[in-house]
This record gives structure tokens, C-alpha cells and sequence, in this order.
């Protein structure tokens, strides 16, 4: 195995976004391996599970000083450990939707927020007939309440699956709040103080991605293009089509350091609600 001699002390070095987003990818791998009963899993091993080449992952873990051992690999649960403390899990977080419409109904119901560390403990909405309904256990309240009940509830991430029209509005709602950590679903860009991070996903635009793809492999449509042809992969594997440009690993936009949501909506057309 190519794992170097021993963990080492985690280097001061900033981690790329890209790197981020795989690593939440390897803890939910390395969950789904601890709960199969597995002790020590290899690099390859590990990778392929995970999507990329090991060269990749390796490298991805250097940023956290952890190389495994040379011929047993990695401990499963230490590096657990590890990933949930360099992604903040390893505190409780607490999470407000705003907009329970169709999406926002399906995202106050899925499970595996909460499986995952990041339960929805307050639902929030402006439509009369839902203010007052209980979802899931949890009492809709109105928007306005916001700001108040994510302070004293110690909201830290706040989901938006409102109309564009309505999605800035909420957003100064929850930064009035304190929350600090936004996963924006409406097809509209938002202007956040610096120390607010924002993530967008738009599912229309990875519609857009994926037919992009389709068209590259068989040359339609795209000059200079060969039928067949893989993209390289940004998250290392070989014939892996790589993320939109100005895209994260996993195809959500990327919002630079400065905490401004500059991410493009490419001409959204599917509604939040």
C-alpha cells in the first residue's frame, strides 16, 4: 500500500473547496464502513468506494496530517473522527428551513439530515394555511419570527427553499438570526455579509451539466468534440466527467472566501415551491 509511516500533526495550511466537499464524501463512506463492521480499510479501497483515485485521496488527507499505516491502512474509526472534527460535526448543528413548499416539504421529511448530524429544528413559511401545521413534530412558524427563533434556538445553518423573489428577504432574516452558514435553493443569486458562507444548489443547472455531458460523448453540438471522448474527472477518477465551471466537486456552485454568493443560476427555471 502506498500509505505513508504514521498520523501526522494536522499542517496550517488552507483546505480548497474542492477538497472539502470530498472529504464529506469519505466520512459518509467511512460511517457506511464502520457500520458494516469494517476496522482498516486501504486507500484503494477507500478511493473506489469513495469515486476517485487514491493518489487523490491521499492527498486530500495530507491535508489533515492523517497518511494511515504503511500495510494496514486506515484505523476507520480514528479517521472518522478525524474528518468529523475538520468539518465542524464534531458540535451540534442546528437547522432552520425556510419555505415548506413541495421541496421544502421533501427536505423537512428526508431523514438522513438528521442521520447525518444536521437535524431541521424549525420550519418556517409565510402562507397562513401553513403557519401553525406541524411537520415532522416540528410547528411551523412564520418568517418573521426568524431572526428571534434561530437566536435562541442556536440555529447554525439555514436552508432556503422559497421563490427567488422571496429568497434575499429570508436570507437577512436568518444573518439577522446569526446564522452564519446558508444552503440556498432558489435560482437566485444573494449578498450576504463577509463572515456568512453560502452554498446554491440549482437543480436545473445540473440538469444543464449532465446534458452538456451527454452531447460531449457523442460530439454533438460541441466544436472540436470526439464522440466517446471522457472529460477528466476533477475528483480524480479516470473518464469521471468534471464538475460546470465555477462549480464544487459534487456540482454545487462555489461561493469564494469574502462569503458573497457571486455563483451563476445559468436561467433557472424550476421553482422551489
Amino acid at each position: 500500500m502506498a500509505e505513508a509511516a504514521s498520523d501526522g500533526e494536522r499542517p496550517a495550511r488552507p483546505v480548497p473547496e474542492a477538497t472539502v466537499s470530498r472529504l464529506a464524501v469519505y466520512l459518509r463512506v467511512l460511517g457506511d464502513l464502520r457500520e458494516s463492521g469494517v476496522e482498516t480499510v486501504s486507500s484503494e479501497e477507500l478511493a473506489g468506494a469513495s469515486g476517485v483515485n487514491s493518489a487523490k485521496l491521499r492527498k486530500d488527507l495530507s491535508y489533515l496530517g492523517s497518511y494511515g499505516v504503511r500495510g494496514v491502512g486506515y484505523d476507520v474509526a480514528s479517521l472518522q473522527e478525524r474528518l468529523r472534527g475538520e468539518l465542524g460535526m464534531d458540535h451540534r448543528q442546528s437547522v432552520a428551513l425556510v419555505g415548506v413548499g413541495n421541496l421544502g416539504l421533501a427536505l423537512a421529511g428526508y431523514a438522513g439530515f438528521a442521520g447525518r448530524g444536521f437535524p431541521v429544528s424549525a420550519l418556517f413559511d409565510v402562507d397562513d394555511d401553513l403557519v401553525g401545521v406541524e411537520i415532522n413534530g416540528i410547528l411551523v412558524r412564520h418568517v418573521r419570527d426568524i431572526p428571534e427563533a434561530c437566536a435562541e434556538g442556536g440555529v447554525t445553518i439555514g436552508m432556503i427553499a422559497t421563490p427567488a423573489h422571496a429568497a434575499q428577504s429570508v436570507c437577512d432574516l436568518l444573518v439577522r438570526g446569526g446564522v452564519q452558514s446558508i444552503l440556498n435553493f432558489a435560482p437566485v443569486l444573494l449578498q450576504v455579509p463577509d463572515n456568512v458562507e453560502v452554498r446554491k444548489v440549482d437543480l436545473s443547472v445540473e440538469l444543464q451539466v449532465l446534458a452538456f455531458h451527454v452531447a460531449r460523448r457523442h460530439g454533438a453540438g460541441v466544436p472540436g468534440s470526439a464522440g466517446g471522448t471522457d472529460e477528466p474527472g476533477s475528483a480524480g477518477g479516470a473518464g469521471e466527467p468534471g464538475p460546470a465551471p465555477g462549480s464544487r466537486a459534487g456540482g454545487e456552485a462555489i461561493v469564494p472566501a469574502g462569503g458573497r454568493d457571486t455563483s451563476e443560476t445559468n436561467g433557472s427555471v424550476v421553482s422551489p415551491r
